[in-house]
């Protein structure tokens, strides 16, 4: 049971994203912190994924959430889920840094590498990531971006087609078929 006296921060770490959105949106300075907190690491991995260099990832990420934080005080739910709002901003931000920076370079070999990783773990560990690469640029654009929703930033199919403006299905039919 809760205890009603309990002061109202502590309550407010049981709210769903949703609901963190709602009170954030309301001007809740915690809560847009907390909104942070909770899809600063998905929101990465998707960007990173998508435009493969780290400093340009970081760039991004961080101009993702100056967009969400002005875009707050209007944003409403319309019973859609807010982390599908906050990936469409992200997919938006990808869109117009690819459209501005067509050659990409690739991802260094050491992307993400521990500090304890052999001289010898690296080099398969980077040829495995340019295997997965070459592998990834065979696929159409929406297998890599339905590939990028639901692994990198970990969306379901609903919020990942919620996104993409396709039907969950489609998003299915294009998670399996990209895995084949």
């Amino acid at each position: 049971a809760v205890d009603s006296e309990a002061p109202p921060r502590v309550l407010e770490r049981r709210l769903s994203i949703d609901q963190l959105a709602s009170v954030a949106a309301a001007g809740d300075v915690e809560a847009v912190g907390r909104l942070y907190d909770a899809l600063v690491a998905p929101i990465y991995r998707y960007v990173a994924l998508r435009v493969h260099r780290r400093e340009d990832a970081e760039d991004l990420t961080q101009l993702v959430f100056e967009r969400i934080v002005a875009s707050l005080p209007r944003y409403r739910s319309r019973g859609r889920p807010f982390e599908a709002w906050a990936f469409r901003i992200a997919r938006n931000a990808v869109i117009d840094h690819v459209r501005r920076d067509r050659a990409h370079e690739p991802l260094a070999d050491r992307h993400d590498a521990g500090h304890d990783e052999t001289p010898d773990r690296l080099t398969v560990r980077g040829e495995e990531i340019r295997e997965l690469r070459r592998a990834i640029a065979t696929l159409t654009s929406d297998q890599q971006e339905a590939l990028a929703l639901r692994f990198a930033a970990g969306l379901s199919a609903e919020e990942a087609a919620e996104v993409m403006g396709r039907r969950a299905g489609t998003v299915r039919g294009l998670t399996f078929r990209a895995i084949a």
